[in-house]
């Protein structure tokens, strides 16, 4: 049996990589940030960013991010790089590029990734999908204080539409829309904490497992 797979999908700034990355903490299992991948290959890509996805030079060490032996790990988290990432994201050529390399981090005793198409396209088998999302005020608010708390400026207003413009973007491209898997368990974190967001993850995979760390 291949090892276990927690997906956890979801918009922008919906918390889904601070919970995932937690709950991977929790159980002992590798973490993917799926995104990363994408963010990388818009900062890299230039004009060829189906050339960049195959050939992309990166590595996750200690929760750094490294390209082609530098750490952008704060580089990457710029909006305009979330922006281009978006708009790579619809490129058939990129998604084919980075599955394989995506399907790679599913190694023993298990996987927590976070993205996108994580449990509709990436791990369709995974043991446990969870549908991570909030409200647009809620994930606008999230994001500005994230901003503000690294020193850089911010508008809420300019955000939430932002924001807004992504989430139609990402449900309208052709190729692994923004959506809920099937069986996946929908959450709203609006008025959670990513304590509770955590604990509820947890005891939906221990549900699943019978108490478990594998399956």
């Amino acid at each position: 049996m291949p090892p276990p797979v927690i997906a956890i999908d979801g918009p922008s700034a919906s918390g889904k990589g601070a919970v995932a990355s937690r709950v991977a903490l929790a159980l002992g299992f590798h973490y993917l940030e799926s995104g990363a991948l994408y963010r990388l290959v818009a900062l890299s890509g230039g004009d060829a960013p189906e050339r960049s996805a195959k050939n992309l030079d990166a590595a996750f060490r200690d929760g750094r991010i490294i390209l082609s032996g530098q750490d952008v790990t704060d580089e990457i988290r710029e909006e305009a790089v979330g922006l281009r990432a978006s708009e790579i994201a619809k490129i058939p050529a990129v998604r084919a590029a980075l599955l394989r390399r995506q399907r790679a981090f599913r190694q023993a005793p298990g996987l927590v990734a976070d993205g996108r198409d994580m449990g509709t396209v990436v791990f369709p088998d995974a043991a446990l999908k969870v549908f991570l999302t909030a409200s647009v005020a809620t994930r606008a608010q999230r994001r500005y204080k994230q901003l503000i708390d690294k020193g850089n400026s911010a508008n809420l207003a300019s955000l939430s539409r932002a924001l807004e413009e992504r989430d139609q973007r990402d449900a309208a491209r052709e190729v692994a829309p923004l959506k809920p898997a099937a069986d996946a368990v929908s959450v709203d974190s609006s008025d959670m904490t990513v304590d509770e967001v955590v604990e509820l993850v947890l005891n939906q995979y221990r549900k699943r497992t019978g108490g478990k760390q594998g399956s």
